[in-house]
């Protein structure tokens, strides 16, 4: 248990009561500092009623003196019987109702860039079924034609954090099985900054688009060789004489 139950109603009341940093309630409900900020600042967790650890029994009220008087000091959640074996729960997750329905765009992003991820670990981290997973991968599921890949992070199905150990544990396991992988693959394995200085050219045009540039320089100075010729203005109406006024001479 690294964290105590209704951890975002316990790090509510620990801003409304005390005047521990938001660094040491992030610590201790395992939330990023910026979030238990913008708990401050009414952004984040609006209408959440706060959940009091002490009456809980998982704070003692000697911790929270400890932290007050010291911003470094590291709060430590009291053992609580009934949140044993929270942290182990098995099997796919609960997902709300409400993003339900991005499921499947979840699921064709992870099997199309991550496709070393079994079937259990995309079953893990966005909470759905098998079936679904290769309906999915086969494309025969009943609205493969209007699924678009969407990163199940952005959609908040899963955390990047997640999403990384999966990746990370599916290579390890095609390593062991002694797959070789790919470049782009092991790009998707490291960091941002990592993978762009991992390639040494420098970004070039498309070779259609070159092509097309030389084209265009090549046909300039073709116009610039070429003498323009003088255009007289009288010669446009200087036209040659029609059969028509033959005819009428000869009546």
């Amino acid at each position: 248990m690294n964290k105590p139950l209704m951890a975002k109603a316990t790090a509510v009341w620990l801003v409304d009561n005390t005047t521990l940093s938001f660094k040491q309630i992030g610590d201790f409900c395992g939330l990023h500092e910026l979030e238990v900020q913008g708990i401050a600042d009414g952004d984040v967790a609006a209408g959440v009623k706060g959940y009091d650890p002490v009456a809980s029994h998982q704070l003692e009220p000697a911790e929270i003196k400890k932290g007050e008087a010291d911003p470094a000091y590291s709060l430590k959640l009291k053992y609580n019987p009934a949140a044993e074996g929270e942290e182990k729960r098995r099997g796919p997750r609960y997902t709300p109702l409400s993003k339900r329905q991005d499921r499947p765009a979840a699921i064709l992003w992870l099997v199309k860039f991550h496709p070393e991820l079994a079937d259990s670990q995309v079953a893990k981290l966005v909470g759905t079924t098998k079936p679904t997973i290769n309906s999915i991968r086969d494309r025969t599921h009943w609205n493969i034609s209007n699924i678009q890949p969407i990163d199940p992070v952005a959609l908040g199905l899963c955390r990047q954090t997640e999403l990384d150990a999966a990746v990370q544990k599916a290579a390890k396991k095609r390593a062991a099985d002694g797959e070789v992988m790919t470049d782009d693959e092991r790009r998707k394995l490291v960091s941002t900054e990592t993978s762009l200085a991992m390639s040494g050219e420098e970004p070039r045009l498309p070779t259609a688009i070159a092509g097309l540039e030389n084209f265009s320089l090549s046909r300039d100075e073709d116009e610039e060789e070429k003498p323009q010729r003088e255009v007289d203005a009288d010669s446009f109406f200087n036209l040659p004489d029609s059969g028509d006024d033959e005819d009428e001479d000869d009546r």
